[in-house]
């Protein structure tokens, strides 16, 4: 923890916030540095102060000189000091590694804002990205089977002269020991039993399924952030409840203490009220145990890399509040629209068609293969000896291919693919029923919490006032510690009620609106 001094100048407050801002040192370090840079030199009489720099080591002189008095520096060539070490430091840490922080970090973080920068740099958002790109590339394989493809071949060989039959005649000589051959051709598939027209369906099947799978990492990736989000909002609230208990605590023991000494109430009252506050304190302790906890779980799914310095709570704070936002939408409605708009089911129906192309391929075995080709070939004459004659040409021609029997392969694999075709289907209907549960339960869990919500609208202030009526009766002598103590319990028992109402609440809004398939709001988008 800092050491606060009192009675600093601004200027020199201001120079060392800004050391802080720009380079992430704790205040007494930054202190250090503007001692450092604006402190006169030592007199004679005046031994020298030793400064130890955290930013980087310090080697002193081991004899000191004596030399006149400096005057300390002025503000203006302090702050280019302040910059030029803050800029060396940035520098040496761009030398180091890159520096694991967020700008995030600094400043107070909206619900939008940790929802942009989850979509930007969460890590199942990024592989999900990976996977659309992926899923791209095997969408243009995928279709390259309907597209013609070029080629190009060469070829040479040489064989010992005995080994060839060679015929010569006045005229010609036929056969020669070097050959070689050069052909570019062009193929085009002409019909493949369906497998063509069947590749451009998978092509758009593919690309189309994995932008739903993307979608549906988008989604899950925001519900995660906006619950984590509203857990660290609800640990901050708790801390605040908990620390009025204890402050509510220790002035009711510091009242008894005062009232036993002056003879008024005995000694039980004073152990009492000790007990009470040594039983809120572990409550205190666990809350914020809570929000640092809180705290990590949002920090890792917003992909923020904590500071190697932090070692209890990560500088995240949040503008955000626990809110009840009215949301009405009856069941029926939130189960057609769940059937309609959820990702998770548009991908299986994609997976389906998939499957069924699967079947469609599998059936292109038992069809022939055509395919038509053109080209140009080069090639030696074999009616010469001298490889350097030349005969070339265009080449065109069809060829076809049929595999009558092979073992049943293609029979099996008919067979594999209507049954994965039939299980995509049971798949999907079974997704189907899982989500409709899904919507069901979560609209059961939003009633429950917006009826606990409104059953706690008045209870925090009856039960302000029980405590100060309670206060009251004791301080008059008709009523007891226990009153009292009874009443502080149950203010600190509501507001809790209250905040975690809210939390439940918003917590509940969130899940339904996921599984209804609105869990991107509005919000998302904002810059």
């Amino acid at each position: 923890m800092n050491t606060q001094v009192p009675n600093r100048k601004p200027e020199e407050q201001q120079l060392v916030k800004l050391y802080m801002d720009i380079t992430g040192s704790a205040e007494s370090a930054a202190r250090n540095v503007y001692m450092y840079v604006s402190a006169p030199e030592a007199t004679p009489t005046e031994p020298a102060t030793e400064v130890v720099l955290k930013p980087a080591p310090v080697v002193e002189n081991e004899e000191t000189e004596p030399g006149p008095v400096r005057r300390p520096l002025p503000h203006a060539a302090v702050v280019l000091i302040l910059c030029g070490l803050c800029l060396s430091a940035g520098s040496a840490a761009g030398t180091a590694g890159p520096v694991a922080t967020n700008a995030f970090i600094t400043s107070p973080l909206s619900l939008a804002d940790a929802i942009n920068l989850a979509l930007a740099q969460n890590p199942a958002v990024l592989r999900a990205r990976k996977d659309l790109e992926a899923a791209q590339g095997i969408a243009v394989q995928t279709r390259a089977i309907a597209l013609p493809s070029l080629g190009v071949s060469g070829s040479y060989a040489a064989v010992q002269r005995s080994d060839v039959d060679i015929i010569e005649a006045p005229t010609l000589t036929f056969g020669t020991p070097q050959n070689w051959s050069s052909q570019a051709r062009l193929v085009q598939n002409f019909y493949e039993g369906g497998r063509i027209l069947s590749a451009l369906r998978v092509a758009n099947l593919t690309k189309e399924q994995s932008l739903l799978n993307y979608q549906t990492a988008l989604a899950d990736t925001v519900v995660n952030v906006q619950l984590a989000y509203y857990d660290v909002l609800l640990a901050v609230q708790l801390i605040t409840v908990q620390e009025a208990s204890v402050e509510l605590l220790d002035r009711e023991l510091a009242d008894t203490t005062r009232r036993f000494d002056a003879g008024t109430v005995p000694r039980f009252n004073v152990l009492r009220a000790e007990v009470e506050v040594a039983n809120a304190r572990p409550r205190l302790i666990s809350a914020r145990h809570s929000l640092r906890t809180a705290k990590n779980n949002l920090a890792n799914l917003l992909g923020l890399n904590i500071p190697p310095a932090t070692f209890e709570d990560i500088p995240l704070t949040l503008s955000g509040r626990l809110e009840a936002e009215p949301y009405d939408v009856e069941l029926p409605r939130a189960v057609a629209l769940a059937l309609e708009r959820r990702t998770e089911l548009g991908a299986l129906r994609k997976a389906q068609a998939l499957r069924k192309e699967d079947v469609v391929n599998a059936k292109a075995g038992y069809q022939p293969v055509l395919q038509g080709y053109f080209g140009y070939d080069v090639h030696n004459s074999i009616l010469s000896q001298d490889p350097s004659v030349v005969k070339n040409g265009w080449i065109a021609g069809v060829q076809m291919s049929w595999n009558i029997f092979d073992g049943r392969r293609t029979q099996g694999r008919v067979a594999e693919a209507t049954a994965n075709y039939d299980r995509a289907r049971v798949d999907l209907d079974d997704a189907a029923r899982r989500i409709e549960l899904e919507v069901r339960t979560s609209y059961s869990r939003f009633i429950e919490a917006r009826e606990v919500l409104d059953s706690q609208k008045k209870v925090q202030e009856q039960a302000e006032e029980a405590v100060r009526l309670a206060r009251a009766r004791n301080e008059a002598g008709t009523g007891t510690q226990l009153d009292v103590l009874s009443a502080q319990t149950a203010l600190t028992e509501a507001r809790t009620t209250q905040i975690q109402a809210l939390h439940d609440y918003a917590a509940a809004r969130a899940q339904l609106q996921r599984a209804i398939g609105m869990s991107v709001p509005s919000e998302a988008v904002e810059r």
